[in-house]
């Protein structure tokens, strides 16, 4: 099985407002960057897209490490939280899942992969998160100016 390594990133302006998300993939020694957007989401919905982004480039079951500064996507995978949810019909404690589509996605998506989630602090001093977050808030940026 291939090991590749993931960094992802979401930036949104406002909560919601327009936002952008990024993902670096790389795997020996090769790298590939994803980005994209939405003119009306939430930071939340933006680090999901990156993460499942990257989880679907990838042509074939692999062994990611993945490394996000997302403490909400870090927590939901590792704390089971996903696994909690799943069992209660998709309901969280207080009321349904956020970003239903997006977490059924990457459910799906942690079935065909072995991934291991890794947060890193974001604004910080790692490089790749940094890349990220730079690629993130370009792509951001491209859809704020096409709001009004």
């Amino acid at each position: 099985m291939k090991s590749v390594t993931v960094y992802t990133d979401g930036a949104c302006s406002g909560n919601p407002g327009p936002g952008g998300w990024a993902a670096v993939l790389s795997y020996m020694g090769h790298e590939k960057e994803l980005s994209g957007g939405e003119a009306a989401t939430t930071n939340n919905r933006m680090e999901l897209s990156a993460v499942i982004a990257a989880l679907s480039a990838l042509n074939e079951p692999c062994a990611v490490t993945l490394y996000t500064d997302s403490q909400y996507i870090e927590r939901a995978i590792n704390e089971r939280w996903l696994d909690s949810w799943k069992r209660r019909g998709w309901r969280r404690k207080d009321g349904p899942v956020k970003n239903l589509e997006l977490w059924q996605e990457l459910d799906r998506l942690l079935g065909v992969h072995e991934v291991s989630v890794h947060w890193v602090k974001g604004h910080a001093d790692n490089e790749m998160n940094n890349r990220c977050d730079a690629l993130a808030v370009a792509r951001r940026d491209e859809y704020a100016g096409m709001e009004g």
